[in-house]
């Protein structure tokens, strides 16, 4: 078993509720609402053994935590405080109605908005700091910490009670700091993201479960005013169950499968859905199909574009037969994907080529009102998320698509920032907030 570590954002605050700053400064507390937001995660995480708890000291955080420890309703370790888990200090805009902040100080605030980690603002003895920065070296920091009383060869489940930035900064440090990260992710209130650890070479290796997950209060975060893309990946098949490489010998969905599908569908049915995509192979496109049962008057567009890596003579194998043939090869591609190429077949680059551009295409073909599906595999989805979240090819196995899993990306309103990953890898339309779908094998 992984390290695992819990992130959780506070429930709503008085200060969200009246969108001022909140910051550093404790002068904001836990709502009512944001009481019942943090039982109704405690009540979804009940099955979730803890080894540890650590919360941020600010009342809103440690509030949270009580109210979620509650729900849960399970015994549970005694909550640590930890300065190392302390909100973003914004003094000189703590208080301050957003409408206000951007009254005031519009050229500071459209720095806060495009070029964060370039901000600087002034503490009330004048002295001048970049908030963003160093609160990058405060996570930077929490994590060794964390790490050294959690070894990533551990089993332990360890759950972390934060805030909106703090929370970014350490998916960042975990995700090795990609460039532009803080703006391509979101956190909102009683968010449950997950991150696997597990032993790595130089680092301990990194695997994003879900991000943001929101599910025990509506199915998906609410949509901006640019356009989204529900992105899906196809329901199991036998090949999936059995641990074979399927990659483009077109394996259908088994029962279980279209039961995943069809749970995807009745999660999604009250979801505006405008357009559609899928690959061309018959397991995304009767994914796709199953879902837009819902939503009888979308037409699904099926494409190449969105075609399952080519594993070439890999492809029907199960691992311990390509290990008895290519035991150099597979040991790379799960060390160093991106060095990799198949035994007459495809290298993750040509995936990540075909895979993005396909996906910016029918993004730009979107109008900001407009919602909509895109179902493909395991590789197309990873390549598309790692360029998405600013890593690289390298990286694939940093990102979890399960069976059915469902991802939202919300385009950016300023054209000269990146897409938002609203969430990724939600499973819960499968009765739990853990991932329990069949890994396969890519």
């Amino acid at each position: 078993m992984p390290l695992r570590l819990l992130l959780v954002r506070h429930g709503l605050s008085s200060f969200n509720q009246e969108r001022r700053i909140q910051g550093r400064d404790d002068l904001s507390g836990l709502t009512d609402e944001g009481h019942e937001q943090a039982r109704r995660l405690g009540a979804s995480l009940a099955e979730v053994p803890l080894s540890a708890v650590y919360t941020s000291p600010l009342q809103r955080a440690a509030s949270t935590t009580a109210s979620l420890l509650e729900g849960r309703g399970a015994p549970a370790p005694e909550p640590i405080f930890d300065d190392g888990l302390l909100e973003v200090d914004l003094e000189p805009w703590s208080g301050l109605r957003l409408s206000e902040l951007t009254e005031r100080h519009p050229e500071a605030y459209g720095v806060w908005k495009r070029q964060p980690l370039e901000l600087q603002l002034n503490h009330s003895d004048g002295s001048t700091y970049k908030p963003l920065a160093e609160l990058m070296d405060q996570a930077r920091g929490t994590i060794d910490a964390l790490l050294k009383r959690h070894p990533v060869d551990g089993d332990d489940t360890v759950l972390v009670v934060a805030h909106n930035a703090i929370l970014r900064c350490l998916m960042l440090v975990l995700l090795n700091e990609p460039d532009n990260g803080f703006r391509r992710l979101r956190v909102d209130n009683t968010s449950l993201s997950i991150f696997n650890l597990r032993p790595g070479e130089d680092r301990p290796q990194v695997q994003i479960e879900c991000l943001n997950n929101t599910t025990h209060l509506a199915p998906l975060p609410p949509k901006g005013a640019a356009a989204r893309l529900i992105l899906v990946r196809h329901g199991e098949t036998d090949w999936n169950k059995e641990g074979r490489f399927q990659g483009q010998i077109d394996i259908p969905l088994n029962d279980h499968g279209r039961s995943q599908a069809s749970a995807a569908r009745d999660f999604l049915q009250d979801i505006q859905i405008d357009r559609a995509w899928s690959s061309t192979m018959s397991r995304p496109s009767e994914t796709a199909s199953i879902i837009l049962e819902r939503h009888p008057s979308v037409t699904l567009i099926k494409t190449d574009g969105l075609v399952e890596i080519g594993h070439g003579l890999w492809e029907g194998k199960l691992e311990s037969e390509i290990n008895a043939g290519w035991s150099d090869l597979l040991a790379r591609w799960k060390r160093a994907p991106e060095t990799v190429q198949m035994p007459e077949g495809e290298t993750i680059q040509d995936v990540w080529a075909r895979s993005v551009r396909t996906w910016q295409e029918i993004a730009s073909t979107l109008k900001p009102d407009e919602t909509a599906l895109v179902v493909a595999h395991d590789a197309v989805n990873k390549t598309i998320l790692c360029d998405l979240l600013g890593l690289t090819p390298a990286d694939i196995w940093a990102v979890k698509q399960g069976n059915g899993g469902v991802t939202v990306v919300d385009i950016a309103g300023d054209p000269g920032q990146p897409a938002v990953v609203t969430c990724l890898n939600l499973t819960s339309h499968f009765g739990s907030v853990i991932d329990r779908t069949a890994a396969g094998a890519l």
